[in-house]
C-alpha cells in the first residue's frame, strides 16, 4: 500500500498539472469540511447553554419565548407539504421517464418549467401564495396556505430527483419483467419504482431541508402567530420563523441560538431516519 502511494505521488510529480488539480481538490474539500464543522460547533456552543425547560413550555409568552408551538407547527407543515407534493412529483416523474415519448415537446416544456421554478426566489413564492391561497381562495394566513405554497416550491426538486433515480434503474429490470409477462403498469410500480426508492428518498430529504429552513414564503402565507395551531386554517410559525422573529426583536438573541440548536437536531434526526429507511428499503 505504501509503495502504491509512493508510485502515485511520483506520477503526480511527473505531471505538474495533475498535482495542481489534486491540491485544489484537497483544498476545496478541506475548506468545505472546516466551514461545516465551524458552523455546527458555533451554533452548539452559542445555543446549548440557553436550552432551558421554559423554552419547551406548551404555551408561548414574552417571558419564556417557548419554541414548542413552533416545533409542532414545523412538523405539521413538513408532513402536509410532503403529503401534497410527493405523490404529484413522483407520479409526474414516472410519466416523464416511463410513459412519455422521447422528444415530446410537452415533456421538454414540463422539464424546462420545472427547472425554471426551482430557481425562483422563495419570496416570489410567498407573494404568489399570499395573492392566490390567502386572498383569492380566502384561506387567510393559515397552515394550509403555507403548506400549498411550500409544496409548489419543492415540487420541481422532487420531480428532478425522482427522474434521475428512475433513469438510474437498469433497463434489464424492465426487460426481465416484460419477459415474465408483466405489463407496463405492474413493471413500473412493482419493479422500477421500488428499485429507485433510495434516490426518491434523497430528493424528499432535500425537500424536507428546504421546508424546515424556509421563512420568506411562510411569513406571507402561514403568518407568525406563536401558538399551537388549532386546525389547518389557523396561523402559526415554524422554527425558522420563530428564530427569525426572536433575533429580529433583539431581546432574545440567546434564545434564538437555542432555537437554532433544536432546528439543527430536528433536521439531523429527520435526515438520519430517512437515510436508514432508504438503506433498509434498498436491501429488501
Amino acid at each position: 500500500m505504501r509503495k502504491n502511494f509512493q508510485g502515485r505521488f511520483r506520477g503526480y510529480l511527473r505531471r505538474p498539472g495533475s498535482l495542481l488539480l489534486l491540491i485544489l481538490v484537497w483544498l476545496a474539500a478541506g475548506i468545505t469540511f472546516f466551514a461545516l464543522i465551524y458552523l455546527i460547533a458555533y451554533i452548539l456552543i452559542k445555543g446549548i447553554p440557553f436550552l432551558t425547560p421554559s423554552l419547551f413550555a406548551w404555551e408561548y409568552n414574552s417571558e419564556n419565548v417557548s419554541m414548542t408551538p413552533a416545533i409542532i407547527t414545523t412538523v405539521e407543515m413538513t408532513a402536509l407539504s410532503l403529503l401534497i407534493a410527493a405523490p404529484l412529483g413522483i407520479l409526474t416523474a414516472v410519466y416523464l421517464v416511463e410513459y412519455a415519448r422521447r422528444g415530446n415537446k410537452v415533456v421538454e416544456l414540463i422539464r424546462l418549467t420545472a427547472e425554471t421554478l426551482s430557481g425562483i426566489p422563495s419570496i416570489v413564492y410567498g407573494l404568489f401564495g399570499s395573492i392566490f391561497f390567502v386572498t383569492s381562495l380566502g384561506w387567510g394566513l393559515s397552515i394550509l396556505s403555507g403548506a400549498f405554497t411550500l409544496s409548489i416550491m419543492i415540487l420541481p426538486l422532487i420531480i428532478r430527483t425522482t427522474e434521475e433515480a428512475l433513469k438510474a434503474v437498469p433497463d434489464t429490470y424492465r426487460e426481465g419483467s416484460f419477459g415474465l409477462g408483466a405489463g407496463k403498469l405492474r413493471t413500473v410500480f412493482r419493479i422500477v419504482l421500488p428499485s429507485a426508492v433510495p434516490g426518491v428518498l434523497a430528493g424528499i430529504i432535500l425537500a424536507i431541508g428546504r421546508i424546515v429552513g424556509e421563512t420568506a414564503a411562510l411569513i406571507y402565507t402561514a403568518g407568525t402567530v406563536a401558538k399551537v395551531p388549532e386546525n389547518l386554517m389557523a396561523s402559526g410559525r415554524t422554527l425558522a420563523i420563530h428564530m427569525y422573529a426572536l433575533s429580529g426583536e433583539g431581546f432574545y438573541t440567546d434564545q434564538a441560538y437555542a432555537t437554532a440548536v433544536v432546528l439543527l437536531v430536528l433536521v439531523l434526526g429527520i435526515n438520519t431516519i430517512s437515510a436508514m429507511l432508504a438503506r433498509r428499503l434498498a436491501s429488501v
